[in-house]
């Protein structure tokens, strides 16, 4: 297990490593200037230079990405030309709402799918099974601003929901909830939806492994054959599927959070890339980058906890 985890985090950090070098490289071939872009009306020759000099940007482009990757692993992400704030405490005010949100996204998420993959599965070609199916790929095809904007105009107005910001949990639990509710179910209806329609094929897949049919020929009881048989080797391929969903929500939702006003980091990044923010654009990439890596890596452990094989591999 030991070696198991050394090699995870050995492959997590080269990659995290190549995409530092890949996000910095291509942000240097995007045309145009930053810092004029960045200072905008109030660009002048003397301005321009001064936000040269502070950011390194007159020094060679190694010399920038050694700079900048060395302070990166201190924490120090630079700092915004827009505002002139640290890029990390810009990225560490918005995480919690970003986190919120996919939390609440994901648990939205797992309500729907679980009930009704499993019963959609325990019944298949039935009209439940039917239902579910026309349900998950409406959840699917429905576009998340569209089912915002509806729940903004018909639900909000009946049960006094806020249609935008974020109340932070530490200063209003109440409020905290109620600002997160609305783009919560946005988000986790159409994850819902596409997590359906896999813990239905997973457990369908599983309940014809040829020990589920032994099982039932040896007479275990319904409700163990499902729990301990069929859903415990389903189960692999769906904790899959729920990291990737997760490490997307974390990944900011871009639409969703302007539909409603959403301080998260996908509308910071949003705003970095308007307003050709380098710095701050380069920080929410790798952090990005970085949660993709942990939600893989702690997937992967979960992998070696739920079967000890994969461990020994």
């Amino acid at each position: 297990m030991a070696t198991y985890l050394a090699s995870r985090l050995a492959q997590a950090a080269v990659v995290l490593a190549g995409v530092a070098v890949l996000v910095f490289s291509i942000l240097q071939l995007v045309p145009g200037d930053p810092v004029r872009i960045a200072l905008g009306t109030r660009y002048t020759e003397e301005t321009g230079a001064a936000l040269r000099e502070r950011a390194g940007l007159d020094e060679p482009v190694l010399v920038q990405f050694v700079s900048w990757a060395g302070a990166a692993l201190t924490g120090d992400l630079g700092v915004s030309f827009r505002s002139g704030e640290p890029v990390t405490a810009l990225i560490l005010e918005r995480l919690p709402a970003t986190v919120s949100l996919a939390g609440v996204a994901v648990l939205v998420a797992l309500l729907i799918a679980v009930p009704l993959g499993t019963l959609s599965a325990l019944r298949p070609r039935s009209v439940l099974d039917g239902v579910a199916t026309v349900a998950s790929q409406a959840g699917i095809s429905v576009p998340d601003f569209w089912l915002g904007i509806m729940l903004i105009v018909f639900v909000a107005p009946v049960l006094s929901l806020p249609t935008g910001g974020y109340t932070p949990l530490s200063e209003d639990p109440a409020g905290w909830a109620r600002s997160v509710l609305l783009p919560g179910i946005t988000v986790g209806v159409t994850s819902g939806a596409v997590l359906t329609r896999f813990v239905r094929s997973s457990l369908l897949e599983a309940s014809g492994a040829e020990h589920v049919r032994t099982a039932r020929s040896k007479g275990l009881a319904p409700p163990t054959v499902l729990g301990w048989h069929v859903m415990r080797n389903a189960l692999l391929p769906f904790v899959t599927v729920v990291g990737v969903q997760l490490a997307y929500l974390l990944s900011g939702v871009v639409v969703v959070e302007i539909v409603f006003s959403y301080p998260g980091l996908g509308e910071l990044a949003l705003q970095a890339v308007q307003s050709r923010d380098f710095p701050l654009l380069q920080g929410a990439v790798l952090l990005f980058a970085l949660v993709f890596l942990v939600v893989n890596l702690l997937v992967d452990l979960s992998y070696a906890v739920l079967d000890p094989r994969v461990g020994t591999r």
